[in-house]
């Protein structure tokens, strides 16, 4: 288990070979990982490469991954209101617990934050999100996602201000074409 010394740096995800991302996924949620519900509700989406970033060590080899989506909350009337999904948040097992995580959300919400991007949303530990970055079940409510989930786990962050809400499920992006 790696302390808190570690040292890292925080990179561009794209700045890493696809095959080193799927290994370290592999490694922090195992090999089965692809039917979560996280991974229907952005099927066949890219991820975003400006929220999505890589930990490296001393040594230049990954040891984290943080990859956000643009997904969707699709009304019954088939229209969208547009999210960013963030996650999942990958630490190699082996450097868990050197605050190699939060680093990277850290610098996801400033970015998030600093575009005034579409709301970020997450299944995750409301105790963990909410504590540190203010994410929160408030507005999530009327939330659906393709497969089993906790309710109170769907969480929501407005990075501009606005409201977070909506009754529907939560999708890929449709692209909108002109």
């Amino acid at each position: 288990m790696a302390d808190r010394q570690d040292v890292s740096d925080i990179v561009p995800l794209n700045s890493q070979s696809e095959i080193a991302i799927e290994r370290l996924l592999d490694a922090a949620f195992g090999t089965d990982r692809h039917g979560r519900t996280a991974y229907r509700i952005r099927d066949g989406m890219p991820w975003l490469p400006e929220l999505s970033l890589a930990t490296i060590d001393a040594d230049g080899t990954l040891i984290g991954t943080l990859q956000s989506w643009p997904v969707a909350l699709t009304l019954t009337d088939g229209s969208q209101i547009p999210l960013i999904m963030v996650g999942p948040v990958a630490v190699a097992p082996t450097h868990q617990f050197g605050g190699h995580g939060r680093a990277m959300m850290d610098a996801v919400v400033a970015a998030a934050r600093a575009l005034r991007c579409e709301p970020l949303m997450m299944i995750g530990d409301p105790e963990y999100y909410e504590r540190f970055w203010g994410f929160s079940a408030q507005g999530t409510s009327g939330w659906n996602a393709p497969g089993p989930f906790e309710p109170r786990r769907l969480l929501g962050l407005s990075v501009d201000g606005s409201e977070i809400g909506g009754t529907g499920m939560l999708s890929p992006r449709i692209a909108v074409t002109a």
